[in-house]
């Protein structure tokens, strides 16, 4: 990262001298005096006294993402000498979001903090984050480098509010193999409602259901944009915010009749809502088609350990829909507003670092997840990957394909989370016959409609 570390000096040394100022504020003609006024080695490395900047940096991943995430600390940290990084891990999204409440009104916060998508309508209305826009027009930061449709997401009222980080969106997974033996061309996948429906009724036998999607509000929320259809009012809640939830639409309701049709007809199966479950399924051969996430590709190559050949393609939509595309899922990081002034622009320093394409071809290949920067693709570690796994170009050309619009950019709500675990719940009363698509979506949107009332209410 030779090219990173020439580039932070000035901006280390600033850090430095900050700091020593117990975080008064300084512009930046002062800082750059300031960096002109310390002295750096030969290496490029910043020869400053005061002891490095150190940040706490929650995050959510387990397993091979903090393993990744580890790695990227450890990596920054011994690439400068100004700011000391430390990943702490805190549960999954939901619980991490508790702690970071919790800690409202102390200095136990984090200095950064990884949030999932659905999470940000109450970042914002927290105020308690400092926005990345307020760094990138300081430092001149350019972002056409980075991916328009990931960015687009976490942009409101045109302000980049967290830098992306893990980001994925779902594809359609199937099994090459048993395409061929149901007579089905391997090579071309369903794209539309309909043809996923005639190729789960081919791939079905002797009782077995051909396909299986789990009752996961977060394909709810893809299968509406892939229609162009917005899933709140107000332009999905970015034009201003939402009060009213669209889940009852017509992009709502034929969705869930096509589905509650295919389980009907047993040709889907109603594995409920664990993806796990659905990803066994598919990884033992029970079923040849089901929807996941691309971050979940290189397990889902694996876990059918060559019993047979794994194919992707894109999220089906009815073949009525001419516009649309997929919404980016995963989560980004913000930077704590609590903190002095030297911790959120050294937090700033290591969000680049994060953001390079160095830095997002390895953390790709590590996770799965999508590089943000789109320079990563020709990293030559990125490149070997993409020939191991070609399935993940299906990806990469369905997050490309995918059209600027509101749908796509995602919805925005303050109450996301509790609005997913109702969807869940209206889907689930649908498939197994406890009311009609159109009552069940009607019902859900009702309460989702409500809680948005109460949460607007309580935003100042």
């Amino acid at each position: 990262m030779k090219q990173f570390k020439q580039g932070m000096v000035p901006l280390l040394a600033s850090l430095m001298l900050v700091l020593a100022a117990c975080g008064n504020n300084s512009n930046a003609d002062e800082n750059n005096n300031a960096a002109g006024s310390t002295s750096s080695g030969s290496d490029g490395e910043v020869s400053a006294a005061a002891a490095p900047v150190k940040l706490s940096w929650w995050h959510s991943m387990s397993g091979a993402g903090e393993k990744a995430i580890n790695q990227i600390v450890s990596d920054f940290n011994a690439s400068q000498t100004g700011i000391e990084v430390e990943a702490v891990y805190q549960g999954k999204y939901d619980e991490s979001l508790n702690k970071l409440k919790a800690s409202i009104g102390s200095n136990s916060g984090p200095d950064l903090i990884q949030v999932y998508e659905i999470g940000s309508k109450f970042m914002i209305d927290s105020k308690m984050i400092t926005p990345v826009q307020q760094f990138i027009d300081q430092d001149s930061f350019d972002l056409s480098g980075l991916e328009p449709n990931i960015i687009r997401y976490y942009t409101i009222d045109d302000k980049l509010n967290a830098m992306p980080f893990n980001t994925s969106n779902p594809i359609l997974y199937y099994n090459k193999d048993a395409f061929k033996a149901a007579g089905l061309d391997p090579e071309n996948p369903p794209k539309t409602f309909e043809e996923f429906e005639a190729a789960a009724k081919a791939l079905s036998k002797d009782g077995k259901a051909g396909a299986t999607i789990a009752i996961y509000g977060w394909f709810m929320e893809q299968l509406f944009a892939n229609q162009n259809a917005d899933y709140v009012n107000n332009g999905n809640g970015r034009d201003a915010a939402a009060t009213e939830s669209l889940l009852a639409s017509d992009a709502g309701v034929s969705t869930l009749e096509w589905w509650k049709k295919m389980v009907d007809d047993k040709i889907v199966a109603n594995l409920g809502r664990d993806t796990d479950d659905t990803d066994s399924a598919f990884a033992a051969g029970q079923v040849a088609m089901t929807l996941n996430s691309t971050a979940s590709l290189r397990n889902m190559v694996e876990a059918a350990g060559g019993k047979f050949e794994v194919g992707t393609g894109f999220l089906p939509k009815p073949a009525s829909a001419k516009d649309g595309g997929v919404i980016v899922g995963g989560a980004s990081l913000y930077i704590m507003n609590n903190k002095p002034e030297a911790q959120q622009k050294a937090a700033w320093e290591f969000i680049k670092y994060v953001a390079s394409p160095e830095v997002q071809a390895k953390w790709s290949v590590s996770t799965g997840y999508f590089p943000i920067n789109k320079a990563a693709y020709e990293q030559q570690v990125l490149k070997d990957n993409m020939v191991k796994y070609p399935q993940f170009q299906t990806a990469v050309d369905q997050l490309h394909a995918s059209s600027a619009s509101t749908a796509t950019s995602g919805a925005v709500m303050g109450v996301f989370p509790e609005a997913r675990q109702i969807v869940e719940g209206a889907i689930e009363e649908a498939l197994n016959g406890q009311k009609e698509p159109k009552q069940a979506l009607e019902d859900a949107g009702k309460q989702i409609t409500e809680k948005i009332g109460q949460y607007n209410a309580t935003v100042k």
